[in-house]
């Protein structure tokens, strides 16, 4: 019916009242001129009483004069030419209303709809139903119930239950998916307002629908941005926990534990290992959790744990070390070669970051699923980021086992200490042989003495294994200080121990860095005690190399 006006009925039949349409077309229709209105009532009635005196005339034999009979008959002339003209111009008023009705109904953006509300028939619709349903309005008048079938399927239940309802309450306001003729979806908000008759019941709904696909994508963007910030809150804060537990003990044991539970966090896995080589083709899973974990009953050290492998037998897991770089497998099933990497065949997913740390490759993070398909970039992100922390971690744990070994063996250095100290004493308290003793235990010693002084660090005396580590001869260190020699990597660690020395605490194996005479940076273990020597606060000092770690150099 497009282009046809639009006629809403201004009453309904048997329904006991008007339903007057609300707003400018009420007022469209009411007479603007209340001197017409007057006009046409006073006509009437001045015929009505000349009509009345001429009839009683006549009924009692009188004779009326001819100009009574000429202005009765101009007053009926008039009254029919005046009811005629206002009966013209209401006619005219009223299609003047429809026009400028049906021009706003079909210029409006939104769909004006009315509805039975018995039979839940649409009875009206403007333009707008074309426009966004896609439909044209003569299918909906053809078939009034047909607007349900444009409902989208997943909420076609929903919207109907609740269009039921408002024929009760009289209340509707939904917002909901459309699906057009040519499959695509929009929504629409939809709010629809009762009519009743003189009883109070509804008879009929009368409402907009807008479409508001736009606005929903908006929103939906919205929701989404939310949620990409809040798991981006989230997988920061389990990297700074990941982090934080990583540093809570230097134990290797307690690092692989504290990576592998952090790493669940971040990527779901049925199976993680820690792979480092071990020299030559092969490898060892350092650190290794499966998910069911096993039972707690089971030896922690059983046949096949930890897992070992050989490069050389899978052509994969070489890739993977000569490149030294992320893989990401979303289905093994698509690598040749995924068979032959031992203790891995059962899984369908798998990534691997590597572990980097002081540009040394430690090995690098196995992470597996039995489902396929699991894994996306974002997944490799997350362990890539869990890399960095977990390799600094594997270095502090072996640093700190290596100097826990070489602690073992630094205490037996730190009996020559005493025992020089010991000496020393004894030569204050000007014992006899003392002075023989002191220099035996400090020149025969194979771990390198020092004694110097406490405020400025200048050196009062050194032993032979001091020559030898260092580099410098006893003449070129005596009267001169450890500032002018640069011997202190990091100064800050000397006054830290001197203010510890001061305050009556024993420096014992501290791990620092040392220069010598070449410029070799010797990772070192110190020890030291405060003393008197030659009448001034000194300090007595013990170092020894950490010979696997003494690789950095400089000029």
């Amino acid at each position: 019916m497009a282009g046809q006006s639009l006629r809403l009925p201004l009453s309904d039949p048997g329904s006991g009242s008007d339903m007057v349409r609300p707003g400018i077309l009420a007022k469209e229709a009411r007479p603007r001129n209340k001197a017409g209105v007057v006009f046409s009532i006073l006509i009437p009635l001045l015929a009505a009483i000349l009509l009345f005196v001429v009839i009683q005339a006549k009924l009692r034999g009188e004779q009326l004069p001819d100009f009574v009979i000429i202005i009765e008959a101009l007053g009926f002339v008039v009254v029919i030419l005046a009811g005629t003209w206002f009966l013209i111009r209401g006619v005219r008023e009223h299609r003047e209303s429809e026009e400028r009705y049906r021009q706003m109904a079909s210029h409006i953006q939104e769909i004006f709809w009315m509805l039975d509300a018995e039979s839940k028939q649409v009875l009206e619709v403007n333009e707008a139903y074309e426009t966004i349903t896609g439909r044209t309005r003569r299918s909906l008048l053809d078939n009034p119930t047909s607007y349900e079938e444009i409902i989208h399927p997943e909420d076609r239940v929903h919207v109907l239950a609740r269009l039921d309802d408002a024929t009760r309450t009289g209340k509707f306001d939904e917002r909901f998916r459309i699906t057009l003729p040519n499959g695509d979806v929009r929504w629409v908000r939809v709010h629809g307002f009762p009519m009743r008759n003189a009883d109070g019941k509804i008879f009929r709904l009368v409402g907009t629908a807008q479409d508001i696909t736009e606005q929903k994508h908006a929103e939906d963007q919205v929701v989404e941005n939310l949620k990409i910030a809040e798991a981006a809150r989230a997988e920061a804060e389990a990297l700074r926990k990941a982090t934080l537990s990583l540093t809570q003990d230097l134990h290797m044991d307690s690092v692989m534990e504290a990576l592998l539970r952090s790493l669940e966090e971040l990527v779901p896995y049925t199976s993680a290992r820690v792979i480092v080589p071990e020299g030559g083709p092969h490898l060892l899973a350092l650190g290794e959790r499966e998910i069911p974990e096993q039972p707690k009953a089971l030896p922690k050290y059983r046949p096949g744990h930890p897992l070992t492998l050989i490069a050389d037998e899978c052509p994969f897991l070489k890739r993977v070390l000569d490149e030294q770089k992320s893989v990401l497998l979303p289905d093994t099933s698509t690598e040749k070669d995924w068979q032959t990497f031992t203790g891995h065949s059962q899984l369908r997913s798998w990534l691997s970051a590597p572990l980097k740390a002081s540009d040394e490759y430690l090995g690098f993070l196995s992470i597996g699923h039995t489902e396929p398909n699991r894994y996306t970039q974002d997944h490799l992100r997350r362990a890539e980021l869990l890399a960095i922390p977990a390799a600094a971690a594997i270095q502090n744990a072996r640093l700190y086992s290596t100097a826990d070994m070489y602690g073992s063996e630094l205490q037996k250095r730190l009996v020559d200490l005493q025992e020089a100290e010991t000496a020393l004493a004894e030569v204050h308290g000007e014992h006899s042989g003392s002075i023989d003793k002191f220099e035996k235990v400090f020149r025969s010693s194979p771990t390198p003495f020092t004694i110097t002084t406490l405020r400025e660090g200048r050196f009062v005396d050194v032993n032979a294994a001091f020559e030898r580590r260092y580099g410098y001869s006893r003449a070129e260190v005596l009267g001169r200080t450890v500032h002018e020699l640069h011997m202190w990597c990091d100064p800050a660690d000397r006054m830290f121990m001197t203010e510890q020395l001061r305050q009556g605490v024993a420096v014992r194996n501290r791990i620092t860095w040392l220069r010598t005479k070449s410029g070799e940076i010797k990772l070192t273990v110190y020890s030291a005690d405060r003393i008197h020597f030659d009448g001034q606060p000194c300090v007595l000092a013990v170092s020894e190399d950490l010979p696997e770690l003494d690789s950095r150099k400089t000029n």
